[in-house]
C-alpha cells in the first residue's frame, strides 16, 4: 500500500478494535483495484464518540465502519439513515459524503445465504434476539420471506423483536418462541440462522442449538459465528446432509457492501475473501 498526500482514509470505530479483520480485507481490495484509499482502525471511547465524528469530518475522512459499542449511539450524529438501518435502529457503515448511515450486517447475511438459496417465499427460523438477529430479521423480511420465527432463551425479547418486524409491514407472518422448542420449528423450516455466540472460540465444544437428527437435508443452516469456521452447529448440519453457510461469508459481504457505498465501485469479493481467510488462518 502506497500512502500519499492524496490518499482517502476510511476506517473502523469501536471499542476495542485491535482484533478486527476489516483492515486487511479492505486494504487488499483497494490494492487490487488501484484505489488511492487506506483503511485503519480507531479505538474510540464511548464518551468521545461525538468528538470522533466531528474530528473525522474535519479531517475529511471518507467513511467509517462502526462496531460495538457505537452502532446505536452514532445515529444522533448523522444527517440521514438508510430505511432498513432506521428500522433496525443501528448503523455499521457511515458515508461522510452525505453523513448517511447504513446497516450492512443484515445484507451480509442475506448475500451469504443467497450463494446457496433465495430468501423469497422461504420459512426462516432465527435463533437469538440481539443486535445481529435484529439486523438480519429486517432484511429477511425485506427480501420476501414467507414466514419468520424468532427463537430466544428470553422469550419476551424474541416477542419484542417479532413485533417490531411485523410493524415494519415488510412481512405479515412473524412469530416467536423459546429456543428450547427449536425442534418443533425445524420440520417446516427452509433456513435456520444462528445469531447466538454459541460455539464461538474458545467455547468450541458448546452444545449446539440443534442436533443433526432434528434437521432435514433440504435445510440451509447459517451460523453467524466465523471463528471457528466450522462451528458445532455447522458440524451437525453437515452430519444431517443439510447445507452449511459459513459466518465468514457474512463478514465478507457486509464488508463488500460498505466498500461499494464508499467507493461506488464493485467490490473484488474474491480478493477480500482471500485476505479474510489468510487473517483467520483458514485454508
Amino acid at each position: 500500500m502506497n500512502i500519499k498526500g492524496s490518499t482517502n482514509i476510511v476506517g473502523l470505530i469501536g471499542h476495542p478494535v485491535e482484533h478486527s479483520f476489516s483492515p486487511p480485507m479492505h486494504n487488499a481490495a483497494f490494492d487490487t483495484l488501484n484505489l488511492d484509499y487506506a483503511y485503519v482502525a480507531f479505538d474510540v471511547n464511548p464518551n468521545e464518540l461525538k468528538k470522533a465524528i466531528d474530528g473525522a469530518k474535519a479531517l475529511n475522512i471518507k467513511g467509517f465502519n462502526v462496531t460495538i459499542p457505537h452502532k446505536i449511539d452514532v445515529i444522533e450524529y448523522l444527517d440521514e439513515v438508510d430505511e432498513v438501518a432506521g428500522l433496525i435502529g443501528a448503523v455499521n457503515t457511515i458515508d461522510f459524503k452525505d453523513m448517511k448511515g447504513y446497516n450492512t450486517d443484515g445484507i451480509g447475511a442475506i448475500k451469504a445465504i443467497e450463494e446457496v438459496t433465495g430468501i423469497k417465499n422461504k420459512n426462516v427460523v432465527v435463533a437469538g434476539a440481539g443486535g445481529a438477529s435484529r439486523a438480519i430479521s429486517f432484511y429477511i423480511a425485506k427480501y420476501g420471506a414467507d414466514s419468520l420465527t424468532i427463537l430466544n432463551r428470553n422469550v419476551e425479547k424474541a416477542q419484542n423483536l417479532a413485533n417490531d418486524v411485523l410493524k415494519s409491514d415488510l412481512i405479515d407472518n412473524v412469530s416467536s418462541d423459546s429456543i428450547t422448542n427449536i425442534n418443533n420449528h425445524l420440520t417446516d423450516a427452509d433456513i435456520l440462522i444462528d445469531t447466538t455466540p454459541l460455539g464461538m472460540d474458545p467455547h468450541v465444544d458448546d452444545e449446539p442449538i440443534a442436533k443433526a437428527e432434528n434437521m432435514h437435508e433440504n435445510l440451509i443452516v447459517f451460523d453467524a459465528v466465523y471463528n471457528p469456521n466450522e462451528t458445532v452447529l455447522l458440524k451437525e448440519a453437515i452430519k444431517a446432509g443439510a447445507k452449511p453457510v459459513y459466518g465468514i461469508k457474512m463478514l465478507l459481504y457486509q464488508g463488500a457492501e460498505s466498500f461499494e457505498i464508499w467507493t461506488g465501485k464493485k467490490a473484488p469479493v474474491d480478493v477480500m475473501e482471500e485476505a479474510l481467510k489468510k487473517t483467520l488462518n483458514l485454508k
